[in-house]
């Protein structure tokens, strides 16, 4: 693949920005045009995902110098450079979360209907993200001898070369698209606010807590040595998920 898309010496324009800014920027878009589905302005959307892009960012990169702190302790002007890759979801997931918490609290607007609406968009935003961690090498999968195994040669990249590895970027792209595609059909059907973000951060933790075991990358201990820290986040907080779903559901039944 090409982790550098232009090289004009001094000026690089690295292909795993231009996905993650491509991925935000449809998140962004598509996220305003569901606010009309759920007659709420654009605007509290773009305040709210200039928050998303902050926080996101700082979360996810923190976590990912966490799992790799070794590496970063003894190079630590490498922290800054998050054009190579780099960025744990779950780190930006939590980091985000809390700081729309906090913003939708101070403009008093309602916290699980606003959730619903950047969900889609989300999962959208992060399908066409994924495709920069395919340029650059980075999330790259297990050897495998698999008929659809994809064989890095690009020695600018992050993953080991001329080897077949599992495509855990391109099951990640798929499985954020598919997502996309049921919170949508699931948004004409909720039974109350919040339905539609629960079942996103259920499906997708679920999703990526799968796609960890085909995983190559060094993606730290978490339980018994064999599970990595996404994937033990990923599993609790697909739980949690769960649990509320449940019971709002049943609550949304009870007063029906």
């Amino acid at each position: 693949m090409h982790p550098i898309l232009l090289d004009l010496g001094s000026i690089k324009l690295y292909t795993y920005g231009l996905f993650l800014a491509l991925g935000f920027m449809a998140a962004v878009w598509f996220s305003k045009r569901n606010a009309k589905f759920y007659n709420t302005t654009d605007q509290v959307i773009s305040d709210l995902f200039l928050v998303i892009l902050l926080s996101a960012i700082v979360g996810a990169r923190f976590l990912y110098v966490l799992i790799n702190f070794d590496f970063f302790r003894n190079n630590p002007l490498e922290i800054f450079k998050i054009w190579n890759g780099g960025l744990v979801f779950f780190g930006g997931f939590i980091a985000a979360v809390g700081a729309c918490l906090i913003l939708l609290k101070l403009k008093k607007l309602p916290i699980a209907k606003t959730a619903d609406i950047i969900a889609p968009g989300i999962a959208l935003g992060h399908s066409i993200g994924r495709f920069g961690c395919l340029f650059a090498g980075c999330c790259y999968g297990r050897e495998c001898d698999l008929p659809f195994a994809i064989k890095f040669t690009n020695p600018d990249g992050l993953a080991p070369l001329n080897v077949y590895l599992h495509p855990t970027q391109i099951y990640m792209i798929i499985s954020n698209f598919l997502l996309f595609l049921v919170l949508m059909w699931l948004q004409k059907r909720k039974k109350f606010h919040g339905m539609v973000f629960l079942v996103y951060i259920m499906l997708y933790s679920a999703f990526r807590s799968g796609i960890e075991f085909f995983r190559g990358d060094f993606r730290g201990d978490f339980f018994f040595e064999c599970l990595s820290m996404s994937q033990g986040i990923g599993l609790v907080v697909s739980f949690i998920a769960l649990v509320m779903l449940i019971k709002l559901s049943r609550s949304a039944n009870a007063n029906h």
